[in-house]
Order: C-alpha cells, then sequence, then structure tokens
C-alpha cells in the first residue's frame, strides 16, 4: 500500500526534480495532483517548473558539493534527475548511504548522464545491436576513427549534450574540422570527448515509451512490472526533435524486437546499487529500425521530449505515468486517440518575449498548445510546442504543424 501525505505538513511526501524545464514541469504538475510537495531544481532561477513548484531553488547542479548541501537541507523522499549535467557520483553516494532514493536509480543517472556510459552498456555489457562507434578526445583521434573504419557518412556528437547541440552529419573529409568545434561548443560539461557513429541506413527512428512500475495484480506486490507505450515516430533537425506522431506504424516482428530490446536496457538500468532491481519510472527508449531489423540508439531514465505527444494521445501522458510509476501507483499506457506534436521555436534573442496569434492557433481542430514560459529566448530554442489529434495520424500532423506555425513570438 502507497500513502502520499499533504503538501506542506509535517507527513508530505517530497519529491526534488534536478532539472525543471518544459519536461520537468509537466512531471511536477503530475506529482502535485497527486498531493506530492515538489522542489524544483535547476541552473538558472525562474525555470518553467519553478514557476509551479512548492520551493523553487538555483544551484549548479554539476557542483558535488551544492548538490550534496541542496539534499541534506531539504531531505526529499526522492531525487528525480530531469538533465544529464549532474553530479551523478554525489546522488551515488547519498543513495549508498540512505540519505535519498534516486529515480530511477543513482547507477542509471551516471550511466545515462553521458553517451559513453549507456552505449558501452547496450553494446558491450548487453551486446545490444548499434551503430558502430568510437570515442575520441581530440581532433587527431577523430580523423582516425573514421579513417580506420567508421567512414563517410558518419555522425559525431558531444558525449554529453541535450536537445541535439553539438551533434552534427559528416559527409565528407570537408566536414570534420568544423563538426569537431561544433561539438566541443556544444557539449556540456564532457568538453573535449566525441562520438563519432558509423551511418546506419534506416528507414525510420522511434521512442519506446517503456515504465517500470510495481505490479497491480493481486497477489503480486513488491513485484515490477514493464509497460510500453505505443511507438512514438519523430523528425529531428541537427538532432534536435521538431515535429513527433504516436502511433508509428511499424512491422509486427519489428514492434516485437523493439520492446525486447528496450525491456534489456531498462531491466539493467533498474538494478540498484545493492543489486537489487527497483528503478522504477519512464524511460524513452531510442532506436532506429529498417524492415524487420533494430538498433538501439539512446535511452534517457525519464520523459522524453518527443513524448510531448502523450499529452494529446495517452490516457496518461508520459509525465503522469512517470509521477504515478515513482510514487509506486499503478499505470495505464492505453492510447485515447492517434495525435502528434510540433515545436514552437523562439524565433528571437531577448528576455520576456509575447506570444501572438495564440487565439489562431487554438482554432486548427483539435488542437492545444503548451507555451513553456522560459525567461529568455533563442533563435532556436524550444519556447513551445503545438499538439492535435485525430483519428487519422495523418491529418494530426498537419494541424499540430499549421497550429504551430500561427504562433508568433516577438520582443514586447
Amino acid at each position: 500500500m502507497t500513502t502520499l501525505g499533504t503538501p506542506l505538513s509535517p507527513h508530505a511526501t517530497k519529491v526534488m526534480l534536478l532539472g525543471s524545464g518544459e519536461l520537468g514541469k509537466e512531471v511536477l504538475i503530475a506529482l502535485q495532483r497527486l498531493g506530492v510537495e515538489t522542489i524544483a531544481v535547476d541552473r538558472y532561477d525562474n525555470a518553467p517548473g519553478q514557476q509551479v513548484a512548492h520551493h523553487a531553488r538555483t544551484i549548479t547542479m554539476s557542483d558535488p558539493a551544492q548538490l550534496k548541501a541542496l539534499i541534506e537541507a531539504e531531505r526529499p523522499h526522492l531525487v528525480v534527475p530531469e538533465i544529464e549535467a549532474i553530479a551523478t557520483s554525489m546522488l551515488e553516494e547519498l543513495e549508498a548511504a540512505g540519505v535519498v532514493r534516486v529515480i530511477p536509480t543513482a547507477r542509471a543517472a551516471r550511466l545515462t548522464m553521458d553517451r559513453e556510459g549507456i552505449r558501452r552498456l547496450a553494446a558491450e555489457t548487453l551486446a545490444l545491436p548499434t551503430s558502430p562507434y568510437k570515442f575520441c578526445d581530440s581532433l587527431a583521434e577523430l580523423q582516425a576513427a573514421i579513417d580506420a573504419g567508421i567512414g563517410y557518412p558518419c555522425v559525431i556528437k558531444p558525449v554529453m549534450s541535450s536537445s541535439g547541440k553539438g551533434q552534427s552529419r559528416l559527409d565528407g573529409p570537408a566536414d570534420v574540422q568544423k563538426a569537431w568545434d561544433y561539438a566541443m561548443a556544444g557539449g556540456r560539461v564532457g568538453a573535449g570527448r566525441v562520438i563519432v557513429e558509423g551511418f546506419i541506413d534506416f528507414d525510420y527512428e522511434i521512442t519506446l515509451l517503456t515504465v517500470r512500475a510495481m505490479s497491480s495484480k493481486d497477489g503480486a506486490d513488491g513485484q515490477i512490472e514493464t509497460h510500453f507505450c505505443e511507438p512514438i515516430g519523430h523528425i529531428q533537425v541537427s538532432g534536435d526533435y521538431v515535429e513527433s506522431w504516436q502511433p508509428h506504424r511499424m512491422p509486427a516482428a519489428a514492434l516485437e524486437r523493439s520492446r525486447q530490446i528496450a525491456k534489456t536496457v531498462t531491466d539493467n538500468l533498474g538494478v540498484g546499487l545493492d543489486g537489487k532491481p527497483s528503478g522504477l519510472g519512464l524511460y524513452g527508449v531510442e532506436l532506429f529500425v529498417k524492415g524487420d531489423q533494430v538498433w538501439f540508439s539512446e535511452v534517457s531514465p525519464r520523459p522524453h521530449d518527443t513524448g510531448l505527444v502523450t499529452l494529446t494521445t495517452q490516457v496518461q501522458s508520459e509525465f503522469e505515468l512517470h509521477a504515478r510509476a515513482i510514487l509506486g501507483l499503478p499505470v495505464n499506457t492505453a492510447l485515447r486517440s492517434p495525435g502528434a506534436s510540433a515545436v514552437i521555436y523562439g524565433g528571437v534573442e531577448a528576455k520576456g518575449i509575447v506570444f501572438d496569434g495564440v487565439d489562431e492557433a487554438l482554432r486548427v481542430p483539435n488542437t492545444d498548445l503548451r507555451l513553456f514560459g522560459k525567461p529568455e529566448s533563442f533563435m532556436k530554442r524550444r519556447m513551445g510546442v503545438a499538439l492535435a489529434f485525430d483519428a487519422d495520424v495523418e491529418v494530426a500532423r498537419q494541424n499540430a504543424k499549421l497550429a504551430a506555425s500561427k504562433v508568433k513570438p516577438r520582443v514586447a
């Protein structure tokens, strides 16, 4: 039996999010609907999630001392990493000492904080199919790796970045220097190291949202079940998602293989420091698909940006699924309607922008908007998303893109 307290009382159930952007904001809202006291942490003031949480805290989350001091001061029941740039070694230390429980586990947070940990786990430990790859610490090593077998075309990514920052495709030797410089500028705390991946000639890529939750069956107390959402198709530009839809139609054999790969990865990430199964929560597993063949790409142990579409497609969105699972509550991954999402970019470099055309966007049939409330806009910063549902997923895609195009950010 799960018992939840009352916020701002001595018996409150307290959850701290490390990273409070648009995805964290939706998780916080889902937690608050269940009566959880929330603490939103980010590296800058007035982040989207900080605007809705009970408590807002601003620290450098990659600083072990700052992170430890905050967790010890707040004493949350759960710490939920929502970004990669976190001092995960400190999370492991605090979890091992019994100070806090990390979602899904401190080990999973460490392994997925950069591309090296998760790629080596998937390819070398779990023997899952992936693209060929090499890790490189210099421009010379990058060129050598390409020449020694990776070849062209290939993809270079910083070992730690988000939303496609620093990621580019190389089609020939003339692109190498530019790609290296772009990766160095786009990385977070892992600057100086990249992964170069051989190009896979895939038909499409999907996100398979995978949920580890406590069993709701009678007599199955303490048992963990794995649930899958319908596959999400998406389009990325320079590694950054711009459009997604659900469901993405795919052969039954490919879907089954995708689920096997996702379960293998998440089962492993769900093993805690004590070696016992835990790791509750939602994982965004990214996969390449060609015919019935499936390759593992990446996994995030948290809601995924392409999963914003679930705000309009599922009975419980990916954010509600994450909130329920981490609290030990039953989940429902059922699809309510096919649908789509389309990103709204800032388009301007300014603070405190305004949005024109919101009324026109919402006149598009079966649409909704989420404007994230980010205090500062950049040309390619994601400032909102348009959502649409329809029995025909292609109609939903058209309507989502149309609604997004009608929202016009500008300087106030």
